[in-house]
């Protein structure tokens, strides 16, 4: 079979392998790297912003790794603070902060955020910085993926934002816990009286 042509009778000519790009031209677009490898905290290696599109602005990022989840199997089980463990309230576990910490978690895949309060320890896992509750990671899109990169910033004034929303200083706190159930009074039942009966007399 003879070569193909293009329309002016020559040889047509083969694609480069690289894109081309006229010299001096700036590069159509700049993507920000994010380390997903491993977890990674400390001022030293984080930059101020995760190079996620948001409205909150920069902000100082604790921490980074993966997220994960747990939720029915836990439920109503007592966390390392001693509370109760609920899967539709917006708590978390960190391994070193301390309890009742508020943290805006900011998911490196879509963007998403989710205040929640820690008061568990965990994960232990290699690369991973927290354990969400089932209704937290809902709320982050985490459920369906199982583990997801994500960024931590601590919420340690009024006036910070997550999600788009400033933070109150009851957002996320310790629920009030339930008064003790009052003892039931005992109720005094008379005693059951003898009734004497009277001997059968023979016939």
């Amino acid at each position: 079979m003879p070569p193909a042509t293009d329309a002016e009778g020559g040889s047509l000519r083969p694609l480069p392998r690289a894109i081309a790009v006229p010299p001096g031209a700036a590069p159509r677009s700049s993507v920000p790297s994010v380390r997903y490898d491993l977890a990674v905290s400390g001022a030293a290696e984080l930059t101020p912003d995760d190079g996620v599109p948001g409205d909150d602005g920069p902000r100082d990022i604790f921490e980074r790794g993966g997220a994960s989840w747990y939720g029915i199997q836990f439920h109503q089980r007592k966390t390392a603070s001693g509370e109760r463990f609920d899967m539709t309230a917006m708590t978390a576990a960190h391994k070193t902060l301390p309890f009742n910490t508020r943290v805006c978690v900011r998911s490196l895949v879509n963007g998403s955020e989710v205040l929640v309060r820690i008061n568990d320890r965990g994960p232990y896992a290699l690369g991973r910085v927290i354990d969400l509750s089932r209704a937290a990671a809902d709320r982050i899109g985490l459920t369906g993926l199982g583990i997801k990169q994500v960024a931590l910033t601590v919420v340690d004034h009024d006036g910070m934002r997550c999600g788009g929303l400033p933070v109150e200083a009851g957002d996320a706190q310790a629920p009030v816990a339930a008064a003790e159930p009052q003892q039931r009074a005992r109720v005094q039942v008379p005693a059951r009286r003898k009734v004497i009966v009277p001997p059968r007399r023979r016939k």
